[in-house]
């Protein structure tokens, strides 16, 4: 298959597919990314892998871990079109409680002709990584393709 190909034939359309699969996914356990909100979870990776929703989070205690669990077999107790990798992290429960959002992170104010995959690799070397800044600032951002200028945005520390 040449470059024209995955553009305008079968790879766009599995491209396509793949982003419609992503879609209905995260529609589905929008309740779940809420909850995830509510109990501080900060995402590294929400995208669809072997058709199913594959998220990788840090949730800053055993507790919000459990009730993010619940919440994910509310909306499907076979859990058969997600899979999860979520590490406690207890050092992330301080910044929390204290007003925070997490990890410590630096800010960027968001400069005209900017998106977040520009920004991830300004920060992380990986374009890429935009879903981490995403998800660090979901309060301000509804969509990781609708920036503002001027926007503060956390970005999380490269914990790699």
């Amino acid at each position: 298959m040449g470059l024209f190909d995955k553009m305008f034939g079968r790879g766009a359309s599995d491209a396509q597919q793949h982003e419609q699969r992503f879609n209905t996914l995260k529609q589905k356990y929008q309740s779940v990314l809420n909850a995830a909100d509510q109990q501080h979870i900060q995402f590294q990776n929400l995208h669809v892998q072997d058709d199913k929703l594959f998220i990788k989070a840090t949730a800053p205690s055993e507790d919000a871990k459990a009730k993010f669990w619940d919440q994910i077999k509310l909306v499907n107790p076979n859990a058969d079109d997600i899979t999860t990798d979520i590490n406690v992290d207890t050092s992330q429960a301080m910044g929390a409680a204290a007003g925070g959002g997490g990890k410590s992170g630096e800010t960027y104010t968001v400069k005209a002709g900017d998106n977040l995959s520009k920004i991830s690799k300004q920060f992380y070397g990986d374009a890429n990584e935009y879903m981490r800044i995403f998800y660090a600032n979901r309060d301000k951002l509804r969509d990781p393709d609708k920036i503002q200028v001027g926007q503060q945005l956390v970005i999380p520390p490269d914990d790699k």
